[in-house]
């Protein structure tokens, strides 16, 4: 691949952007992102899981003298907490309260809707957690009633 084009697929991505984006496989970025004009069924924006973010946390919470920046691939959001993979490979859960900031820098998967390999995730993921309650529902007080008929 000549060096213009992957220049140019990249989008000019910060250095340490440019070095998950290869880890992850270097995905075709211009075919993912956010569409903010037009018909809205055809509109995409928001984040995602594996987005590449930088975010700025509230200074008056951390140590004196540290980077009061984060950088790296969004793993997964909660209520309370952003959980990322930073820029040295470090998992990081940072709570929502702190954050200041956050900048998309490029996504890394289709839309959520879109994206049949997170659908399947998903999917599985429920049916998962729906046969972990069946089980705790049948421990609880020592109760078996997996044999009644309803």
């Amino acid at each position: 691949m000549s060096a213009e084009k992957s220049e140019a697929d990249n989008g000019d991505l910060p250095e340490w952007a440019t070095r998950i984006h290869q880890e992850y496989g270097e995905p075709k970025l211009s075919e993912l992102k956010d569409i903010f004009l037009g018909p809205l069924v055809g509109r995409k924006s928001g984040l995602r899981k594996d987005d590449l973010v930088e975010i700025l946390l509230d200074s008056r919470a951390l140590p004196d003298n540290s980077d009061p920046y984060i950088r790296g691939m969004l793993v997964g959001t909660s209520r309370n907490v952003i959980e990322v993979w930073d820029e040295n490979g470090d998992f990081r859960s940072i709570a929502r309260d702190i954050i200041v900031q956050l900048r998309l820098i490029t996504h890394l998967r289709k839309p959520y809707i879109e994206d049949k390999e997170l659908l399947t995730f998903e999917k599985e993921e429920i049916r998962r957690r729906s046969n972990l309650h069946e089980e705790a529902e049948r421990q609880v007080d020592g109760r078996d009633d997996n044999h009644v008929w309803d």
